[in-house]
This record gives structure tokens, C-alpha cells and sequence, in this order.
């Protein structure tokens, strides 16, 4: 197989011969150089970035069908659909499509391509709602490098912004006109609302705090990955008659999508502690100052037990947020954060393994290394 170094984010590309026995246990552990893998590199975009481009007036669009005369509200709901996110929801949703669609047989003038873009609009419309609740809740300033919407106009629109851009989603879902799609998509929205209720809670077990907050990250990251995935493996999978091969496929897309949401938001968390405020968008530091204790924090606490007290009282107390960070950069916590993104980013190689070789697959197996190599 084709090896290709990935620098600079799978953009510049050294091409070496090597061999592979799979994908499982691709993730060596390194912590300086770039993770390389004995697999073609192909980055998903130079597959699905014209439709993604495309998604962005699609969904203008959306939001503005509904709309007569109510001008600020078709504002406020398109201001972060800008196309300046990473489109990395949109672009896994339609890249799993593709490759189950190559694994299924699906035609390439085949309906189930129209629907399973649906579900890639769909999962950046519920993404980008999220942002303008999360705003909303966070009192955000900044967005993706610009004034937060919460900032440009206020709590109340921001809100009924974000309440507006789910109701257009759940036209859209409903539009797909798939029993089993629409149940799998309405469940992100549930879980998003329960990540937001966890992440308000708090444990004095250690052990607990951890499954919280991996529960959290599931529902807030990863629940939306994992369910569009699947339903794209659903509708890949219409026309199969065996119900196992249906069910195996759906489940093979799920826990892809589950497990690299997973390690994106680790990799988040990662970069909240190694990313200048530049590169992130938004400022360093952001979720300890929300009082926030995300992977890196939690691992600390091992080397560091005095941060036990600051997480109860979430960092409330003037010079915790310093400390924290800097107990952090001290302990082996940016480390181990590093390493469960890696283990999750295996699950995620081993869940597509046995699909069809195809250029899909391979881009979806590059997911992996751009989520461990990024810098924002």
C-alpha cells in the first residue's frame, strides 16, 4: 500500500511503499512527530469538499424558505453558516455515506445519495444550533475569529436563532422519509439537551467525575457523529434483504462516528491547553474559565491532588484557572489525554476495517490522522 506522510494537516504529501495488515492498532505512540499510518492518505475534502461548499447556499436557503419579511431572524440564523467552520460533521456524514454506498453497492445516480446529503445538512444545521445555545449559555465573545452571535445581537435572538435552524433540520429530516433515519437523527437531539444537563452537574468520586464526563462528551460531540453516520449506513444499506448485514453496517457506522467525535473532543480539550488563542478561534484556557474540568484536568489530578478542590468549587476562586493550567502543563495529563484520543481513533480504524477497499474508506481511515495531528 501507499504511505504518505501527513504533514501540515494531510495537505503536503511524501509518498513511501509499504505494507499493511489492517487498520487496528495503526495509532503508534509518539508524542512530538506526526502519527504515520501504512494506508493511502487521502484527505476527505479533495472528495466531498464541492458538495460541502455547495451545503452552505443549500442551507441559506433552508432557513430562508420559511421566512416572509422576518429579515433579522434570517440574519441571526445564517450568521454562523459562513463557511468558515471545519465542516468536519457534514464532510464525515456524506464520506461514511460514500463508503458504505461502495461496500452496499449502491448505484452513483441512486436517491439514497440525494438522501444521504440530507442528513449531512441536517447534521451541520443541529451542530451549528448547538453553537448558538452553547453562546448563549457560555457568554461567549468570540466565534470561529469573529464576534459571537450572543455578542452581535443578544441572548433572546441568539436562542430563538438556534431554536429556528433545529425546526428547519426537523423539516429536512422529515423529508428523507425513513422511519429508522428519523428516530436515529431525533436522538441527537435528546442527547444534546442531556449533555448540556450533565456538564451542569458535578461528582466527588474521581472514578465518577470521569464516566460524567465522558458521558458528557458523548452527547454533546460525539452523539451527533455516531448518529448521522449511522443513518447513512441505514440508507446505504435500503436495499439489502438480510437483516444482519443491514444491522452490522448501521453499527459499524455508529461506532466509527462514536469514537472519532470522541477523540475530536479530546483533541479539543488537548488544545485548550497547547493552542494560542489565534489558532483556536475563541480564547486558551476556555473551559476552565467556564469551571469546566475536561480530560487534561482530570488526569492531573493524579500528580496533583489539590486540584480536587478547585474542580468542586469549578475554579471560582481568584488564581485557580492559572494554577489549574499550569498543574496541567506539569502533570502527564496532556499526555494521557493524547493517548485515549489514539485508542478511540483505533476503535474508530477497527469499525471500518471490514468495508470494501475504497478511496472512501481510506479517507475515512486520514480522518483519524488529521483528528491526532491538528492544531485547531
Amino acid at each position: 500500500m501507499i504511505r504518505r506522510q501527513l504533514f501540515n494537516l494531510l495537505r503536503q504529501e511524501t509518498r513511501l511503499s509499504s505494507t499493511s495488515t489492517g487498520l487496528r492498532g495503526q495509532h503508534p505512540i509518539t508524542k512530538d512527530k506526526p502519527v504515520l499510518h501504512q494506508y493511502p492518505k487521502i484527505d476527505p475534502m479533495t472528495l466531498v469538499g464541492n458538495q460541502l461548499e455547495e451545503m452552505v447556499g443549500e442551507i441559506h436557503q433552508e432557513l430562508e424558505n420559511q421566512l416572509k419579511n422576518d429579515i433579522e431572524l434570517g440574519k441571526v440564523s445564517k450568521y454562523y453558516f459562513d463557511g468558515q467552520g471545519k465542516a468536519i460533521r457534514p464532510a464525515i456524514a456524506m464520506t461514511i455515506g460514500h463508503a458504505f454506498n461502495a461496500h452496499c453497492g449502491v448505484a452513483e445516480n441512486s436517491d439514497i445519495i440525494a438522501k444521504q446529503r440530507k442528513v449531512a445538512i441536517v447534521a451541520e444545521m443541529i451542530h451549528t444550533a448547538s453553537l448558538y445555545h452553547d453562546d448563549v449559555l457560555d457568554r461567549a465573545e468570540t466565534r470561529r475569529g469573529k464576534v459571537a452571535v450572543n455578542r452581535q445581537w443578544d441572548a433572546c435572538k441568539s436562542t430563538l436563532a438556534g431554536d429556528y435552524i433545529l425546526a428547519v433540520a426537523s423539516k429536512i429530516m422529515a423529508q428523507i422519509r425513513h422511519e429508522e433515519v428519523l428516530i436515529v437523527l431525533s436522538q441527537v437531539l435528546a442527547d444534546l439537551v442531556r449533555g448540556e444537563f450533565q456538564q451542569l452537574q458535578n461528582k466527588a468520586d474521581s472514578s465518577e467525575r470521569f464516566q460524567l464526563y465522558l458521558a458528557k462528551t458523548f452527547n454533546k460531540t460525539a452523539s451527533l457523529l455516531a448518529y448521522s453516520a449511522k443513518a447513512n449506513g441505514l440508507l446505504s444499506s435500503s436495499y439489502l434483504k438480510s437483516p444482519e448485514e443491514v444491522k452490522a453496517n448501521a453499527d459499524a457506522a455508529y461506532n466509527y462516528g462514536r469514537s472519532i467525535g470522541i477523540a475530536f473532543q479530546l483533541v479539543d480539550d488537548l488544545l485548550d491547553f497547547e493552542a494560542s488563542s489565534e489558532q483556536l478561534g475563541k480564547p486558551a484556557a476556555a473551559d476552565l474559565k467556564l469551571g469546566l474540568a475536561t480530560a487534561p484536568v482530570l488526569f492531573a489530578t493524579t500528580k496533583f491532588p489539590e486540584l480536587e478542590d478547585m474542580i468542586a468549587r469549578r475554579f471560582n476562586k481568584p488564581g485557580d484557572v492559572e494554577k489549574a493550567f499550569e498543574f496541567v502543563l506539569q502533570s502527564d495529563g496532556l499526555d494521557r489525554t493524547r493517548e485515549l484520543a489514539r485508542e478511540h481513533c483505533d476503535s474508530a480504524l477497527s469499525a471500518i476495517e471490514p468495508l470494501t477497499d475504497s478511496k472512501y474508506k481510506w479517507a475515512l481511515a486520514s480522518l483519524t490522522d488529521y483528528c491526532l495531528n491538528r492544531l485547531k
